[in-house]
């Protein structure tokens, strides 16, 4: 059998059936991991130098690495299933991710996590099996062991623990207790390894060894680090303790932390200091009296957010249920803090509860938070919190989870009502300043300028944003002399208006201009538009527009602006500000870019977004009827999703972009942007569930065309927030709004209009169960549509006719009403439309008591909706599906049809499936 297999967890290189290809020297093979780290990315050439060098390349390092990568293809040439191409100033690697020892290591552990514990632990041991030494072991330099390396040895500690609780659920305690006993001795602070052994000896009789282990590993973590092992370790102690015997197995039990939450971005690099604070935060750890937040206070770019993520990381072992890490916005340069309803929306998400199951009033969303999160240990982290009204509806209420907020505010009502530990954090000491540039130059080239570096920590004012920046130029121009850097600093002393205290030093606009005014024209002027960015992060085609320049030149800038620290690229492909640099980044654009390009630039990513959305609604409503969209500006890039997964998974990524543009056009004026993008992904807002988005958006998009004179966009926006409160349950207000779209469109003399807002109200009144007037308000719609010759508005309303009659026992009207729409469905092309009548034709056959003919619609409907993926309707469906195979006295199909549906729900309605599943249950054998 051919098996090609790329390595990198012990010895890098390339493998065809266990024999290894063309050898390559050290510095070779670091290239050829950091091309394996991430396949189909471009890996910039300023990278591989690093990674082979760190902070002192030398003067041929460019011709070094040309020669390297020629070995590299020359070793490739002889892999058809691998591709090494040149991209700009960067390297691409073309490969299966399976192909990668790394890659697979991670897809089986991933796979563990949510298959059944036997099947687990295989799948973990098939991973373990793949790693033949340490990570990156015979690459050349310190730099990606050290980095990578080290983040995948934690993955395989994590994977180790993870086989253990398996294992141990499985009931193989002596195994268990032999594999652990070796690594723990190697990794005697890992407290949840060492709470798994206890149970392993337990188990296996050793009662006595299990305590002494705990004894052990108390005095060591009094001993190394001052604190009192965690709750979860605590509680197996107590456990053992009051035990009688040795603790029976328990088969198939799944361990609390396999698919635990694990939020917490990358820890910061190159941290240094804050001893005092860290000693703090440990001390401050369970078992203690308070149950109250702490807060980490302190001016923007203290570093607050680094301390809290290089603490959380030391600690993440003590919450066996995971850490959940959130960033607030409250200081957000675009003024979009996040809303408490957003916050609990976010976390409920990352606790898995549907959005469906989400209250709509605050008080009862925060009341769900704190039942799903008790008895949980989890660390959970609330960053750049605006004040204490934010924060108050997210704090849990128990003690078993640890709440850090971080917030430029005092929060003195968090501090005075919540009993919260404040701990202010103030600039660095100026020798932790000098110890951070020391880890980021090294030290011979500060030992070199002693007293130029002593002015740069001067002049960046200690900040560790400020530090950062400095030295990332530093390390980007090697043979800069630091005495240069610190004249830049000296000279152009202006700093940011936000930070004008009368401290000449912590003036951050000279800082970040030292960056600024080395970059090229091109580069400087896509810095200062992207400041005007909506959203927490941009696409690269959103940037492109943006800038009205082609992608593969502003991928190049983009670059530059990473290189000098200017800009993150937070997951590929997609880049984030730093808040300090994007206020920097605007009054740069105030200064240099006159109002009409600001605005130019502004409809360009307005258009970005509109056109984009619209394409991905394309795919997703084939035949809604359209709205006339003025052309894209010169200079936009669309993203044009091909596809209904792609079209998702854009939306799903813009989803904050979208929103944020919405508000900005409305705020400027920009109604048509405004309305349209609303009406846009409106459909999208609604299937997802996203309900309080759905409802801001067209608030907004009805507050915009008041503005306007425009009545047909005036109707569309209340004919939306109409429907946004239909879903929150919220009728009078939805009531309110038709009455408004309808009188917009009656004044146009719109008669397609007027039909489909009174069919909208023909199922406004159905979900208040209100019949009789459905069924009027469908009559009106269907002589409307009849009247302006609107086939697929007639289509509609026969079909809402002939489901009324249905509710209302008329089974032979609703038959003669579902047919006439399927014929007209047919013939328009309405397949979503033709789906959910064959549906209604399934239901009123099974109400007649044909069940062979029910059986035959719901299946025709079923089929169609899998076309075209809507689960919601195929799990009800098949529902109704099992009732006509029952009433059929078919127990076999029956069984078929409902389990098929409870699979479906389970995930999107658990409730549901559970009470599908008792309905199984209860099925009997035989009839």
């Amino acid at each position: 059998m051919d098996d090609l297999t790329f390595r990198v967890l012990g010895p890098v290189g390339a493998w065809r059936n266990d024999c290894q290809l063309r050898q390559l020297n050290a510095q070779q093979r670091t290239l050829l991991g950091m091309f394996l780290l991430e396949p189909g990315t471009v890996i910039a050439f300023d990278q591989l130098v690093t990674a082979l060098w760190g902070e002192q390349p030398p003067a041929s390092a460019r011709n070094a690495v040309q020669g390297h990568v020629s070995k590299v293809r020359r070793m490739l040439s002889a892999v058809p299933e691998a591709a090494l191409h040149t991209v700009g100033q960067g390297y691409r690697l073309e490969i299966e991710r399976q192909l990668v020892d790394m890659h697979r290591f991670r897809l089986l552990v991933g796979r563990a996590r949510t298959d059944p514990a036997a099947e687990a632990g295989e799948l973990l041991r098939s991973a373990l099996s793949l790693w033949r030494g340490p990570a990156f072991a015979d690459v050349a330099g310190d730099w990606l062991s050290a980095t990578a390396g080290e983040s995948l040895e934690q993955e395989r500690l994590h994977a180790v623990e993870d086989l253990a609780e398996a294992d141990l659920g499985a009931g193989r305690h002596a195994e268990v207790a032999a594999q652990l006993s070796g690594f723990v001795g190697r990794h005697p602070l890992r407290e949840r390894a060492i709470r798994l052994l206890m149970e392993a000896l337990h188990r296996d009789g050793r009662r006595s060894d299990a305590l002494e282990l705990f004894r052990d590993t108390r005095r060591r973590l009094a001993e190394d680090l001052g604190v009192e092992p965690g709750e979860a370790l605590q509680r197996t102690h107590r456990q053992i303790l009051t035990a009688d015997g040795p603790a029976p197995a328990r088969p198939d039990q799944r361990s609390a932390t396999v698919g635990v939450l694990r939020q917490l971005p990358a820890d910061v690099p190159y941290f240094t200091g804050r001893r005092r604070q860290l000693t703090a935060l440990n001390e401050l750890l369970p078992p203690r009296a308070e149950t109250a937040p702490v807060l980490i206070g302190g001016a923007a770019g203290v570093g607050k957010t680094a301390l809290t993520l290089h603490w959380a990381h030391q600690v993440a072992d003590r919450f066996p249920d995971g850490q959940i890490f959130l960033n607030l916005r409250g200081f957000d340069p675009t003024g979009t803090v996040m809303a408490p309803a957003e916050a609990l929306s976010r976390l409920l998400a990352a606790l898995e509860v549907p959005a469906r199951l989400v209250p709509a009033v605050l008080d009862a969303q925060a009341d769900l938070f704190r039942s799903t999160i008790a008895g949980k240990r989890i660390l959970l982290v609330l960053d750049n919190a605006r004040d204490a009204a934010q924060v108050r509806p997210l704090l849990p209420g128990t003690p078993d989870c640890f709440v850090v907020v971080n917030s430029r505010d005092q929060m003195a009502g968090l501090v005075a009502g919540h009993g919260a530990i404040p701990l202010v954090l103030d600039r660095p000491s100026a020798a932790d300043a000098r110890t951070f540039l020391t880890s980021r130059l090294g030290a011979q080239r500060i030992a070199g300028e002693q007293a130029a570096a002593d002015e740069i920590v001067e002049y960046c004012g200690r900040l560790p944003l400020a530090l950062a920046v400095v030295a990332a130029r530093a390390v980007t121009n090697p043979g800069f002399p630091l005495a240069a850097l610190a004249a830049e600093l000296r000279e152009g002393r202006n700093g940011l208006d936000v930070f004008a205290n009368g401290d000449p030093v912590t003036d951050l606009r000279a800082v970040f201009s030292c960056s600024y005014q080395a970059l090229g024209p091109d580069a400087a002027r896509l810095f200062r538009l992207l400041g005007q960015h909506l959203g927490p992060d941009l696409s690269l085609s959103a940037a492109a527009s943006l800038a009205g320049q082609p992608i593969g030149r502003v991928r190049t800038l983009i670059a530059e602006l990473t290189r000098a620290r200017l800009i993150d690229e937070c997951s590929p492909g997609r880049y984030a500000f730093h808040d300090l640099l994007r206020t920097y980044a605007r009054e740069l654009a105030q200064e240099a870019d006159s109002v009409d390009e600001r605005r130019a630039a502004m409809v360009r990513l307005l258009d970005h977004y509109l056109h984009g959305a619209r394409q991905a609604d394309l795919q997703l409503e084939t035949v809604r009827d359209p709205i006339q969209l003025a052309a894209a500006a010169a200079g936009v890039h669309l993203a044009m999703p091909a596809d209904p997964p792609q079209a998702l998974a854009w939306l799903a990524a813009e989803r904050a972009a979208l929103l944020a543009a919405i508000d900005h056009a409305a705020t400027e004026g920009l109604v048509v942007h405004a309305w349209q993008l609303a009406w846009a992904i409106k459909p999208w807002l609604s299937r997802q569930g996203y309900r309080h988005d759905h409802l801001a958006a067209q608030r907004t998009a009805v507050a915009a065309t008041a503005r306007c004179g425009d009545l047909g966009a005036r109707a569309t926006a209340h004919r939306y927030l109409a429907d946004a409160y239909d879903r929150l349950g919220r009728y009078a207000e939805a009531d309110a709004q038709y009455q408004q779209a309808l009188d917009f469109v009656s004044a146009l003399g719109d008669v397609v209009g007027q039909g489909y807002i009174h069919l909208d109200i023909s199922r406004h009144f159905d979900l208040m169960r209100r019949h009789d007037a459905a069924l009027e308000k469908a009559k009106i719609a269907l002589n409307l549509f009849r009247d302006a010759g609107h086939i697929r508005g007639q289509a509609r309303s026969f079909g809402g006719l002939g489901w009324e009659y249905a509710q209302l026992g008329n089974y032979h009207e609703a038959l003669a009403h579902c047919r006439q729409a399927l014929r007209l469905l047919q013939q328009c092309g309405d397949r979503h439309g033709e789906a959910s009548s064959w549906d209604s034709v399934g239901y009123i056959h099974h109400q007649l008591g044909d069940y062979p003919q029910a059986i035959e619609c719901f299946q025709r409907s079923v089929e169609m909706m899998r076309s075209f993926g809507h689960q919601s309707a195929v799990a009800g469906t098949l529902i109704c599906l099992g009732e006509s195979y029952l009433a059929s006295e078919n127990l076999e199909e029956t069984r078929r049809a409902w389990r098929a549906a409870s699979e479906i729900l389970d995930e999107l309605d658990q409730a549901r499936a559970d009470a599908l599943r008792e309905r199984l249950h209860r099925l009997p054998a035989t009839l």
